[in-house]
C-alpha cells in the first residue's frame, strides 16, 4: 500500500503573498481580531501572518479531499489541484470568502491532520430529546462534547415526561471515576452522573486529581487550561438539580437546567465558548416562563446560556408572546413546518427536509437530529462584478462541501450527514451592497449565485461520488468574521456609521506594542486593570449605508423575507431590532404576515442605555473619527511572537454580544 503524500502549494506561487499588505478591513480592526482570535502559534513561537493561515486552511482542504479521491481510488489529478487550489487561496486571501471561524482556527492542524477531530470544523448542531426515555444521557453528552470542540448546539424539550428520575441506588457502593485530562474525560463524568440518575444504578463520585491545573497550556486547540473548578461545579450543580426531582418525571425545566448548566461550564473552559438554542412548546407556561427569574430565581446565574425559542404553528395568535418580546426580546420564532417543507420559498414545497427537528443556535440552519453543518462566508461587496463573484461561489461552496468528507466521532451523526451533506454558503455585507448597487442589482447576483451553485454541487458531488447537499445556501448573522473583510454581518445593518469598536487584550499580549507604535488608544479595562488592557478603534462602515435607527422593523422583516425566497435554502438568520414605544404594538401583525415567507425570526427591542466606560461600541461623529484615524500609523504584527489566542463564541452574531457579560462588571451587577 502506498504511503499518503499531503497536498502541499507551491512554494513558488506562495513567495507572491508573504510582503503583500493583507486587505483588512475597519482601520486595523479586522487584522487585530484575526491576530487575537484566528492567528496560530507555529513551532518557532511566532504568531502565523495572514499569508501563513490562509495556506494551512488551503492545504487541508485540499489534503481531505486529496484523501477521499485516493482513499476510493477515484482518480486525483495533481496539476489540476494545484491550479484549483489557488484560486481559492487567492479568494480567501483577498477576503471575497472566508471559511468559519473554527475553520481558520482549526482546518490543516494536527486537530483535523492527526487527531482526526473533523467535528471542531463546523459551526452547528442540533439534538432532539423526543426519544429521550432511550437516549438517556445521550443528547446532553452529545451537547457537552460538541460545544467543547466550537460547535453551537440547538434542542429541544421534547422529552419531558418521558421517564422519571430513579435516583442512584442508596444500598449500592459509590463508583470513583478518576477523570482523565482529556475532553472525552469531562464528557464520561457527565455521563456516569446523569446515568446514575436515569437508570438507578450505584452512586458516582470523582476524582480530579489527572486534570491539569488552571494556567497550563492546552496544546490540541490553544489557550490555557481552566483547570478542574468549571467541571467540579457543574457536576455538583447537575447534581442538585436532579436531587430535587428524584421520583419525578423529568421535566422541561430539568432537561432546560441541564443543558445551561453545561453551556456555563463550557463558557468557563476558558478556550471555547458555547452558544445554544432551546425550542419549546408556545402553549406551555413552564417554558414560557424559564427566563422569568422572579418564578426561576435558581435559573438567573446560567438562563442566559440559551436563546430560548418556540415552535411556533402557522395561524396561532402572536398576541401573548408579542407582548413579551416587546419587554424583553424573548422568545425567537422557528416555524418547523416551514422548515420541513420548504427550500427557497420561491420554489415551492418540496418537503426534501422533512426529517428535520429543529435548528442552530442563530437558526440559520435548519437541522435534523445530531446534524451538523459547516457554513462559509461570501462578501458580494468586494468583488468587480457578478462573474467574479460566481467564480468565488465555487471555491466557497468546495470549501464547505469538503468538510463533509470529514468523519465525526458519533455514529448518529454521521449517518445524518453522510446521507444529507448539508452546507451552508452565507453572505455579508448586505447592507452595503444594497447602498452601492441596489437591490434590484441583489436580487439578481443571489438568482445567479444561487443556481450556479447547484450546478457545481451537481459536478463536484459526481467528482467525489457522494450524494448531492440537500440544501446549500444560508444567511449566516456573522461577527468577526465580517470584521476580517470589512463588511457589515450577514444582512444587518450597523448601528451607525462611525463608531469606536473596543477589543480586550491581555495585558502581556505582545499585540499591544505593534498597536501602541502604529497609534491605537490603549487604556486599562475596567475592572480588570491588573489583567486587561482595552483598545480603541475606529471602524467607518461606509458612506450611505443607513443605520439600523433608519431602518423600520418591517423593512428589516421584508429583507429577510427576501433573503429567504432569492437566496437562503436553509435559513435567513436575522434578529430585528425595533422601537418597543412606536413599533410594539405591530408585532403580532407583522409575525401574522411573515410566517408564510419565513423559517425563523427573533426581535429585540431598542433601549436607550446610559453610556458606561468602555462600552465594545460606541457612535461617534465624523470629526471625531477623523481626528482618531489622522493619529494611526502604519500596523504591522510580521514580528508578533507568543501571543495568546482566544477564539470567540460560535454561533458570532453582533446582536447577542457576549463582550456586553465581559467587559463591564457594573453591568453585570445591575
Amino acid at each position: 500500500m502506498l504511503e499518503f503524500k499531503k497536498f502541499s502549494l507551491s512554494d513558488n506561487f506562495i513567495d507572491q503573498y508573504k510582503r503583500k499588505r493583507s486587505p483588512f478591513g475597519f482601520n486595523g480592526l479586522g487584522e487585530l481580531v484575526y491576530m487575537r482570535t484566528y492567528s496560530r502559534i507555529k513551532e518557532d513561537g511566532k504568531n502565523e501572518m495572514w499569508w501563513e493561515t490562509v495556506r494551512r486552511v488551503v492545504e487541508g482542504t485540499y489534503n481531505m479531499q486529496k484523501h477521499h479521491i485516493e482513499r476510493y481510488d477515484l482518480g486525483w489529478n495533481a496539476w489540476q489541484s494545484q491550479r484549483s487550489a489557488q484560486e481559492m487561496y487567492d479568494r480567501i486571501f483577498n477576503m471575497k470568502f472566508l471559511p468559519p471561524g473554527r475553520g481558520l482556527w482549526a482546518m490543516g492542524t494536527s486537530i483535523t491532520e492527526e487527531k482526526g477531530l473533523y467535528a471542531a470544523l463546523n459551526n452547528c448542531a442540533f439534538v432532539s430529546t423526543v426519544n429521550l426515555k432511550e437516549d438517556l444521557a445521550k443528547p446532553f453528552t452529545f451537547l457537552m462534547d460538541a460545544s467543547m470542540v466550537g460547535v453551537g448546539v440547538g434542542f429541544d424539550t421534547k422529552g419531558a415526561d418521558s421517564f422519571i428520575i430513579r435516583g442512584p441506588k442508596s444500598d449500592r457502593d459509590t463508583e470513583l471515576y478518576v477523570i482523565p485530562d482529556t475532553r472525552e474525560g469531562w464528557v464520561e463524568a457527565l455521563r456516569r452522573l446523569l446515568d446514575s440518575y436515569f437508570l438507578g444504578v450505584s452512586p458516582v463520585d470523582f476524582d480530579y486529581s489527572k486534570i491539569r491545573a488552571a494556567g497550563e497550556p492546552i496544546k490540541g486547540f490553544g489557550g490555557v487550561s481552566s483547570g478542574h473548578e468549571p467541571l467540579k461545579e457543574v457536576l455538583k450543580l447537575i447534581r442538585d438539580v436532579l436531587d430535587k426531582n428524584i421520583g419525578e418525571p423529568i421535566s422541561i425545566t430539568t432537561i432546560v437546567d441541564i443543558m445551561n448548566l453545561i453551556g456555563k461550564c463550557v463558557v468557563a473552559g476558558n478556550v471555547r465558548r458555547t452558544a445554544e438554542i432551546v425550542f419549546g412548546d408556545s402553549t406551555s407556561d413552564e417554558y414560557i416562563n424559564l427566563k422569568n427569574y422572579k418564578k426561576n430565581p435558581h435559573r438567573e446565574s446560567y438562563g442566559w446560556t440559551s436563546n430560548n425559542s418556540i415552535f411556533a404553528e402557522l395561524g396561532m395568535d402572536y398576541t401573548q408572546a408579542a407582548e413579551r418580546i416587546n419587554d424583553n426580546g424573548e422568545p425567537g420564532f422557528a416555524w418547523l413546518e416551514n422548515m420541513q417543507d420548504y427550500s427557497r420559498m420561491r420554489n415551492g414545497r418540496d418537503k426534501k427536509d422533512h426529517r428535520v427537528a429543529g435548528g442552530n443556535p442563530c437558526l440559520e440552519q435548519s437541522l435534523e437530529s445530531y446534524e451538523l453543518c459547516c457554513l462559509v462566508e461570501t462578501f458580494p461587496n468586494n468583488h468587480e462584478d457578478l462573474e467574479d463573484y460566481i467564480k468565488t461561489l465555487k471555491y466557497a461552496y468546495l470549501y464547505a462541501k469538503t468538510v463533509t468528507l470529514g468523519k465525526t466521532h458519533w455514529s448518529e451523526t454521521n449517518r445524518v450527514m453522510l446521507r444529507n451533506r448539508r452546507i451552508g454558503c452565507s453572505v455579508s455585507g448586505i447592507a452595503q451592497f444594497i447602498t452601492d448597487r441596489g437591490l434590484h442589482k441583489l436580487k439578481c447576483w443571489l438568482k445567479r449565485g444561487y443556481d450556479s451553485i447547484q450546478d457545481y454541487d451537481k459536478l463536484y458531488s459526481d467528482w467525489l461520488a457522494v450524494p448531492r447537499s440537500i440544501k446549500t445556501t444560508s444567511v449566516k448573522p456573522s461577527g468577526t468574521v465580517s470584521l476580517l473583510a470589512g463588511a457589515t454581518p450577514g444582512l444587518h445593518y450597523p448601528e451607525s456609521r462611525f463608531y469606536i469598536r473596543r477589543i480586550r487584550l491581555s495585558i502581556n499580549s505582545t499585540l499591544i506594542k505593534p498597536l501602541e507604535k502604529a497609534g491605537y488608544h490603549i487604556e486599562p479595562a475596567f475592572g480588570s486593570k491588573n489583567t486587561t488592557v482595552v483598545v480603541e478603534v475606529p471602524v467607518d462602515v461606509g458612506e450611505g449605508v443607513r443605520t439600523i435607527n433608519e431602518v423600520p422593523m418591517w423593512e428589516q422583516m421584508s429583507l429577510a423575507a427576501f433573503m429567504q425566497k432569492y437566496w437562503a435554502d436553509n435559513q435567513v438568520s436575522c434578529t430585528v431590532t425595533f422601537d418597543p414605544k412606536t413599533e410594539g404594538n405591530q408585532i403580532s401583525y407583522a409575525l401574522n404576515y411573515f410566517q408564510y415567507q419565513l423559517k425563523g425570526i427573533s426581535l429585540l427591542p431598542k433601549f436607550e442605555q446610559g453610556a458606561y466606560r468602555q462600552m465594545p461600541y460606541e457612535e461617534i461623529t465624523k470629526e471625531e473619527y477623523d481626528k482618531m484615524v489622522s493619529k494611526l500609523k502604519f500596523l504591522s504584527f510580521r514580528q508578533v511572537k507568543g501571543n495568546e489566542a482566544i477564539v470567540d463564541k460560535f454561533c458570532n452574531n453582533d446582536t447577542c454580544e457576549i463582550d456586553f457579560i465581559e467587559t463591564n462588571e457594573e453591568l453585570v451587577e445591575n
